[in-house]
């Protein structure tokens, strides 16, 4: 891999990427931006209380932007069919890891949750950095669920829900209930059966509620939620201040820097509750940019899913999507008292290594599954009997044809080379041609008849077939213009 390809601002062959997969690249560069710049405005002063340096926050953060940076520009240059082959590696270890926080003396517990394993000035937070294996594995197992068998089907339906219950027992409903909607419209995207996705839904929505009764945490922060100002001091103490600063910022908002609501009168400003604080400073405005910049990045996002002519790019899409976008709106929710405080982060905005890896490396799964949607499934062409077919495949709103026989490498076009799978890659070198025309549609199916590329071949070694071809194709030009 080139150096240059780990630099963020100076992508490797651009120029060769969807349309979708650039405008992704630089629109996730422009949110993680927003984001930092919020972050410093939001945790200056509460860096400078607790220890002395209001940058203390920002520079810790610098920390997971550099590694998850790391990782998205390996993931967006690495094709999905090998990030497959280590999906399976990283799931089961987070998902030991989950389990692993339990342990006592190795997980920490920060306001009643133990969602942490120590490991030295940087806690490890599992249930975070699950999310985009989680995504890769169950778009690999849902693609193939038609062709599993039914002990197959039940051990996957074991390691999914016992993934759910690791992050329910934390306890963390917000993370169980975000992943495991996941995975339900990853499975519904996939194509399986609406019953078993109904009676899936309503074990979920089963083990949500028994998870409230059981957590009386849970059930204060449902009951302010319903009713904030019965106990404003209280229960409802964070709804009441991050409404105070929405409604603080009025149109145009304060200015940056000059929030009032984030000088120890807000809690968790600078995680949790961070969009309030963006909204304080830039008001309403600044909050309608950032809620189009989330619509602009979620039909992307779909536009991606729609291209995408092989179901895995579309189900790495949905979920990546899901987890960047839909967690941003839960988050948002809460701040503006739509929805009961859940504890989730605002993707690329709050403070947390662990969170900033996990989006990072996710909108690399986005890009990366952006770039592999102009791709299309190879098609045979029949030939004579006794000879192997060629292949051609269609690229996107660009055409790429190569010949190919078995049990020998392809007469390749010059020009970059489109691959999903190393099977494929022995047989096929792909060229962009411009869009079919009609001339274009015409060839392709001469290149389906009968004779096939090898009478194509001999017409252009022999010069008197190949003239009677020039002269049959001007013929029908002539025909097609009297048409």
């Amino acid at each position: 891999m080139k150096i240059r390809r780990l630099i963020p601002s100076l992508p490797y062959s651009t120029e060769e990427w969807a349309a979708e997969a650039r405008f992704l690249h630089w629109l996730t560069l422009f949110w993680l931006g927003i984001g930092l710049v919020v972050l410093f405005s939001a945790s200056y002063h509460a860096g400078a209380i607790e220890s002395g340096d209001g940058l203390y926050y920002s520079k810790r953060q610098l920390l997971g932007v550099i590694l998850g940076l790391l990782g998205f520009c390996a993931v967006i240059h690495i094709p999905l069919y090998k990030l497959m082959k280590v999906s399976a590696f990283g799931f089961f270890l987070f998902l030991m890891l989950i389990f692993a926080t339990k342990i006592p003396g190795l997980g920490i517990t920060i306001n009643g949750a133990t969602r942490w394993i120590d490991i030295g000035p940087f806690p490890l937070q599992p249930s975070e950095l699950i999310k985009p294996f989680l995504i890769l594995q169950s778009a690999y197992i849902f693609n193939r669920w038609s062709r599993l068998t039914l002990g197959e089907r039940l051990w996957w339906l074991f390691l999914f829900s016992l993934t759910l219950l690791g992050i329910l027992v934390q306890p963390n409903l917000s993370t169980t209930a975000l992943c495991g909607m996941t995975l339900w419209l990853i499975a519904l995207a996939a194509g399986l059966r609406y019953q078993s996705l109904f009676l899936t839904a309503l074990a979920g929505v089963g083990l949500a509620a028994i998870s409230v009764l059981r957590n009386p945490y849970q059930q204060s922060r449902i009951l302010s939620f319903l009713n904030p100002w019965a106990d404003a001091l209280g229960d409802g103490f964070q709804l009441h201040q991050s409404l105070l600063a929405v409604g603080s910022g009025g149109i145009l908002g304060v200015g940056f820097g000059e929030s009032q609501l984030k000088l120890s009168y807000l809690p968790i400003q600078h995680t949790d509750f961070i969009f309030a604080v963006f909204a304080e400073e830039f008001g309403l405005l600044g909050g309608f940019c950032f809620l189009l910049l989330l619509g602009t990045y979620s039909f992307l996002a779909l536009r991606v899913a729609m291209k995408s002519t092989h179901v895995i790019q579309r189900l790495v899409a949905i979920g990546a999507m899901i987890f960047l976008v839909g967690q941003a709106l839960i988050n948002i929710g809460v701040v503006i008292g739509v929805l009961p405080t859940t504890g989730l982060p605002l993707p690329m905005f709050s403070y947390g290594g662990n969170s900033m890896i996990a989006s990072l490396l996710i909108a690399g799964l986005l890009i990366r599954a952006a770039r592999e949607s102009q791709s299309a499934e190879v098609v045979a062409i029949p030939h004579h009997e006794g000879e192997s077919p060629s292949l051609i495949r269609l690229v996107g709103d660009h055409s790429s044809v190569a010949t190919a026989r078995h049990g020998s490498s392809a007469n390749a076009l010059s020009g970059p080379q489109t691959s999903l799978h190393p099977r494929e890659n022995e047989h096929l070198k792909l060229v962009r041609k411009r869009k079919p025309t009609s001339l274009w549609r015409r060839i392709l199916v001469k290149l389906r008849s009968s004779k096939g590329v090898a009478s194509a071949t001999a017409r252009k070694n022999d010069p008197k077939a190949a003239l009677a071809a020039k002269k049959q194709r001007l013929k029908q030009r002539r025909k097609h213009r009297l048409r």
